[in-house]
């Protein structure tokens, strides 16, 4: 698995890129490595479906902290708000089924992290990470044709996790330090990649020989797939989803998937497996249509854009747009081009022709409200490229999204964090406030959203409130698992305060107190770390 797509030298090579193979490695059995181990031994130390793992879930959860901390540092991590709501809509139900049913039990629902991580690369992949993490590529939402076989992926990855396979693999490796195992998931990610890199890291990490195609054993992913059918259908989904997800990576592969389907190679497809998912539908279940609503092409022309942001993929977008033949396409299909010509017009700060394809999608995409609800966001961000807009100007493009003090706190993040933007650019005092109030609201039921703190942090600085400032930055790097980056944040904090007047300190009560003992519980963490590596 890849989160880039250019290589770089092993001295630059990112291992949070090699961490997203991982999902291969912790949850799969290296084939090469089977190939070099008397094959004997392999069989006979596999963990059977149904036994207990020797990695208790504590240690699993901490494998995988110390894995998607290298996830959160990679360039190529993305935290889009408008994609991240999608698939959280998606992934919320699936995790609600799965407890409902008893896949996800109170303890592994309590310990693990339940977190998906978006990354930009263009190939065809998702993966599961120890300790609840799950890891996503653009490319695979750029190929899927609607939430239900998107759903299908995840409530397969989703099931690897609750049936603890990736533990019982590891177990088999109990002899390694789980540092070890870090260090092998990271060198069979970098391999997919860069294959000299990741024999260096391989090497450099004294683990077995590995490869790319790392595979789940068959009857783990039989029981993915039929624990992971049975959660998305419980979730609401279409069982259509599975077998039409298995047809589209069945296609590739008779293709010879040359490397835009590493999925395939960590998650090979039999036909038993297919035929399974197959007779799972109901008798005389009608054929769903498959065709891509409005919405769904709208944010599969977003994944795209993201995932390939050079000008001349730019360029592609907006002469796509511009050819006489897209009116003879589907409004959904014209919606999602449009969509893709306005955002790459925008990148580019092309203002205006990115108001000019916006305006084209607004006239396809009046008619249904979700759809139109998707390009809010696209909205602002264009009228923001204007560099002489007025104070009022700028206003008036956040009560578009409910940014007067009147108005409710919005319920999806997307609003709420273009109201911090917004905000933050006009520079007014009771939109600032405003804001605030909103995030601060948020986080306190969110606390993992780094980006969130990132505003609020941002906005606390505009506010002149220095010490929330740093400690909104800490906070915010504590969402993404940097804990020495954490303690830097919050030394700096108490530094700023032992600088301040008795008069600022005694104002600073509160804050003080509250960084004081962020800074103990970070400390503590770190030590443990320390102890654990």
């Amino acid at each position: 698995m890849r989160f880039s797509k250019k290589k770089k030298p092993l001295s630059l090579i990112n291992k949070a890129q090699t961490a997203m193979f991982l999902v291969a490695f912790c949850c799969l059995l290296p084939h090469q490595v089977a190939a070099q181990v008397n094959q004997a031994n392999v069989a006979s130390t596999l963990p059977q479906l149904g036994d207990g793992s020797e990695m208790t879930s504590s240690a699993e959860r901490r494998l995988g902290d110390r894995i998607a901390r290298e996830l959160y540092r990679d360039p190529d991590f993305v935290d889009d708000p408008v994609l991240g709501d999608y698939v959280q809509s998606i992934w919320q139900p699936l995790l609600a089924a799965a407890r409902l049913r008893g896949d996800l039990t109170p303890e592994l629902d309590e310990r693990f992290a339940w977190r998906i991580v978006l990354g930009r690369d263009r190939s065809v992949n998702a993966f599961a990470l120890p300790g609840g993490y799950l890891g996503v590529h653009l490319g695979l939402m750029a190929v899927v044709n609607s939430r239900d076989e998107l759903a299908s992926v995840l409530g397969h990855e989703l099931s690897h996790v609750t049936q603890r396979h990736i533990a019982r693999l590891m177990a088999k490796n109990s002899q390694q330090t789980p540092w070890m195992i870090g260090a092998m998931i990271l060198g069979a990610l970098a391999a997919s990649k860069n294959a000299d890199t990741g024999n260096a890291l391989i090497v450099g990490g004294q683990a077995i020989a590995t490869q790319t195609q790392l595979n789940f054993s068959r009857d783990m992913e039989r029981e993915a797939d039929r624990v992971g059918f049975g959660v998305m259908t419980q979730a609401g989904f279409e069982a259509q989803g599975f077998v039409s997800m298995f047809d589209k990576l069945q296609q590739a592969s008779r293709l010879n998937d040359s490397g835009a389907y590493p999925y395939l190679r960590s998650h090979p497809l039999t036909t038993e497996r297919i035929a399974d998912m197959q007779s799972r539908l109901p008798l005389g279940a009608p054929q769903v249509n498959n065709t891509p609503t409005m919405t769904h092409a709208i944010l599969t022309a977003r994944a795209r854009v993201l995932s390939n942001p050079g000008a001349e993929a730019m360029r592609n977008w907006q002469a796509q747009a511009d050819d006489v033949a897209l009116t003879r396409q589907s409004p959904a299909i014209q919606a999602g081009v449009h969509y893709g010509a306005a955002m790459a017009a925008s990148r580019l700060r092309e203002a205006a022709k990115a108001r000019k394809h916006f305006e084209q999608l607004q006239r396809i995409v009046a008619a249904d409200h979700e759809a139109a609800l998707q390009t809010r966001w696209l909205g602002v961000e264009i009228g923001l490229l204007a560099r002489d807009l007025s104070r009022p100007q700028v206003l008036a493009l956040g009560q578009t999204v409910g940014l007067a003090p009147a108005d409710p706190m919005p319920q999806r993040r997307p609003e709420l964090l273009l109201q911090a933007q917004i905000a933050m650019q006009a520079g007014q005092t009771e939109a600032l406030d405003t804001v605030v109030q909103r995030l601060q609201t948020w986080v306190a039921v969110t606390p993992h959203d780094a980006l969130a703190w990132q505003w609020l942090g941002s906005l606390y600085a505009a506010q002149n409130h220095p010490l929330r400032a740093l400690r909104a930055e800490a906070e915010a790097r504590i969402a993404q698992l940097d804990y020495a980056g954490a303690l830097d944040r919050l030394k700096a904090a108490q530094e700023r305060l032992r600088d301040t007047s008795a008069q600022e300190a005694s104002a600073d009560h509160i804050d003080a107190s509250i960084i004081d003992t962020r800074r103990r519980q970070i400390e503590a963490l770190l030590k443990e770390q320390a102890k654990e590596g």
